[in-house]
């Protein structure tokens, strides 16, 4: 990432603006919106490009929070499952955004407390 590190995880700044933009069920959406909005509020690395955060777009399929419907090379469609709640974490100190149906511990990778 070229020393560059965001104030805020890149996977919360996901879930983030899942929350806000998608957060809908009957919504698709994709990597690249996702992508583009959490650029243009440029806590990114501005060399980066959609392929840079494939890993985080994993993990949150993995984690239950979205499915993945459809790919177009590097585009991919998601739903959530569930609808995202926005729970505050005691423990990091971040507001944190979850999906009803997913495991109750804290996305953040630098805490991982149970919500």
């Amino acid at each position: 990432m070229s020393g560059f590190t965001p104030s805020v995880p890149i996977q919360l700044q996901i879930r983030k603006t899942i929350f806000e933009k998608f957060n809908d069920v009957t919504i698709r959406f994709t990597n690249d919106e996702i992508f583009d909005i959490v650029k243009k509020n440029g806590d990114v690395d501005k060399s980066w490009i959609v392929d840079n955060m494939e890993e985080y777009f994993k993990e949150i399929c993995d984690k239950g929070m979205v499915r993945n419907i459809a790919q177009n090379f590097t585009t991919q469609w998601y739903r959530l499952f569930d609808i995202v709640e926005k729970i505050h974490c005691n423990s990091c100190n971040q507001e944190i955004y979850i999906g009803k149906s997913e495991e109750r511990v804290c996305p953040n990778p630098k805490c991982g407390a149970t919500i």
